[in-house]
C-alpha cells in the first residue's frame, strides 16, 4: 500500500540533511540504512551506500530514479539458480559446449 498523498513522500530527515551539506563535485558515498526513504530531486547526482543487511551497495542516483525507494536498487538476496532436473540439464549442456570450445582452441593448427 502506498503512502497517502496528503502526507507526501517519506524522505529520511538525516539523509536529506547530509545531501544538502555536500556539494555535487564531492565524490563521497553517503552510507545509509534508510532503505524506505523516497528518492527526491535533491539527491540526483549523489552516490548512496544502501545497506542490504550485510554490506553497503553503492547506488548512483539518476533523474529517472526520483520517486522510487532507495531499497529498490539494493537487492537483499542473491539469486543462485533455479532447481530441478531441467536446470541441471541446461547447465550440463552449457558445460559441454564450453569444454568443446576450449578443446578446439587448444588444438594446434596445421
Amino acid at each position: 500500500m502506498s503512502r497517502s498523498l496528503k502526507k507526501g513522500p517519506y524522505v529520511d530527515q538525516k539523509l536529506i540533511e547530509k545531501v544538502l551539506n555536500l556539494r555535487k563535485d564531492e565524490k563521497v558515498i553517503i552510507k545509509t540504512w534508510a532503505r524506505h526513504s523516497t528518492i527526491s530531486p535533491e539527491m540526483v547526482g549523489f552516490t548512496f551506500g544502501v545497506h542490504n543487511g550485510k554490506e553497503f551497495i553503492p547506488v548512483y542516483i539518476a533523474e529517472d530514479m526520483v520517486g522510487h525507494k532507495l531499497g529498490e536498487f539494493s537487492a537483499t538476496t542473491k539469486f543462485i539458480r533455479h532447481g530441478g532436473r531441467m536446470q541441471k540439464d541446461i547447465e550440463s549442456g552449457a558445460l559441454q559446449k564450453e569444454a568443446s570450445k576450449t578443446v578446439a582452441a587448444t588444438k594446434p593448427i596445421k
